[in-house]
């Protein structure tokens, strides 16, 4: 049987280690990560080539290649959430307000910021994913109990991005990106957005949970492996790789929706601290 939460891991981890490689290939941020502001970041060479080695060894830990304890682990995640929250508040707010150059009321001027809003919400999912089986002498310092607050909010965070995702299906024609050998491109198009938007709803009020994040995962999946890696093996180097990191996108998706398919499978433990199915064997409480 397959392990949704590890695979999701996986999908999740995959995601961030291509964000760091193409941050050290290029030198640079992408936009979804640091936008034009502050504009002196792009100029440091070294800001985007030890983010993104740090990147790629925290997503090596959380896909489970790199192994270290569930409590360092959860910890990390909790930190990824914080450096793409902070970037979120710090850069993508000022630069959509002071320097962005087009209407904000245009959905698409927000893409970039909601991707980064994603990535924060996925991290604190997976961080969720982790129990903390450390003693209580060795338990979280004043900050990462603050970050702990973060990791019910990282399902909000992530179906935010997935409504809002959901509507540029009706606000712009993408359907030249439905492959033809599906048919019917608008029809296409279309259903793609109702979907995003009614199973981001539903998995923010984690109504039917578990078959509609499964879905939505699948949805993901499918449009990763017959959209994104065609276009992807098509033009490689386009926009120095935007493509194929543009199909990890897709698979980090993928990833916590398939995490958030197991939210209803939480219980808490005799210290209150909510745990998941697959670590059962070491819990004792009554279920939520």
């Amino acid at each position: 049987m397959i392990d949704f939460i590890k695979t999701g891991r996986l999908f999740f981890g995959l995601g961030i280690i291509a964000y760091g490689i193409q941050q050290i290939v290029i030198r640079d941020f992408r936009p979804q990560i640091l936008p034009g502001f502050p504009a002196w970041a792009h100029t440091i060479i070294a800001l985007p080539i030890v983010t993104g080695v740090i990147m790629v060894v925290i997503g090596l830990i959380i896909s489970g290649i790199f192994k270290v304890t569930e409590s360092n682990k959860r910890n990390i995640c909790l930190y990824l959430g914080f450096y793409f929250f902070a970037l979120i508040i710090l850069s993508h707010i000022p630069y959509l307000l002071f320097v962005y150059p087009h209407k904000l009321s245009h959905l698409g001027s927000w893409g970039d910021a909601l991707k980064g809003l994603a990535f924060s919400g996925g991290a604190f999912v997976m961080a969720g994913s982790f129990l903390d089986n450390r003693p209580p002498s060795k338990k979280n310092n004043f900050f990462e109990s603050v970050l702990e607050n973060f990791i019910p909010i990282g399902r909000i965070f992530f179906c935010m991005t997935i409504i809002l995702f959901g509507c540029n299906h009706f606000v712009y024609d993408i359907s030249a990106m439905v492959p033809k050998w599906y048919g019917m491109p608008n029809f296409w198009s279309y259903f793609g957005g109702a979907a995003l938007i009614c199973s981001g709803i539903v998995i923010l009020f984690k109504i039917l949970l578990k078959p509609i994040a499964l879905l939505l995962a699948l949805m993901l999946f499918l449009w990763f492996v017959t959209l994104h890696v065609p276009n992807a093996f098509a033009d490689p180097y386009v926009g120095h790789g935007n493509r194929v990191v543009s199909a990890f996108d897709a698979l980090l998706f993928c990833g916590v929706a398939l995490v958030l398919s197991q939210l209803t499978k939480q219980t808490r433990n005799k210290d209150s601290e909510i745990v998941w199915a697959s670590d059962t064997r070491k819990i004792s409480g009554v279920r939520i």
